[in-house]
């Protein structure tokens, strides 16, 4: 059964920075796209960004410049830097993942599996 778990999230000053883990069991071939989405309070889920098996990755306007995307196959773990934290940027966060080429990315809708969600808090 596959699995996907995140961990890492907390709180934080503005300017501040995290790294978000995805840990991922629960299959033999690695998922073809993984992805970070948010949520923050009210709000709709949220595109973060995205990252194919062969590394090629999208990334929201919204953290473009302060948030990377990357993956480790050997370690079937995603992870995600964020820097230069805002307020903003304060949601729970989940990683999601899927194996159907070509790679979702964006689209919420695309993503068969999902982790329970970590929470960031940006505080300024």
């Amino acid at each position: 059964q596959v699995q996907l778990v995140e961990s890492w999230g907390g709180s934080v000053q503005a300017g501040g920075s995290l790294r978000l883990s995805c840990a991922t069991e629960g299959y033999v071939v690695a998922p073809y796209c993984l992805g970070w989405f948010r949520q923050a309070p009210g709000k709709e889920r949220e595109f973060v960004s995205g990252i194919n098996r062969e590394g090629t990755t999208t990334v929201a306007d919204s953290v473009k410049g302060r948030f990377t995307i990357s993956r480790d196959n050997a370690k079937n773990t995603l992870y995600l830097q964020m820097n230069i934290l805002k307020p903003e940027d304060t949601a729970v966060y989940y990683c999601a993942a899927d194996w159907r080429d070509p790679c979702p990315m964006g689209r919420i809708e695309g993503y068969n599996y999902w982790g329970q969600g970590t929470q960031v808090t940006v505080s300024s």
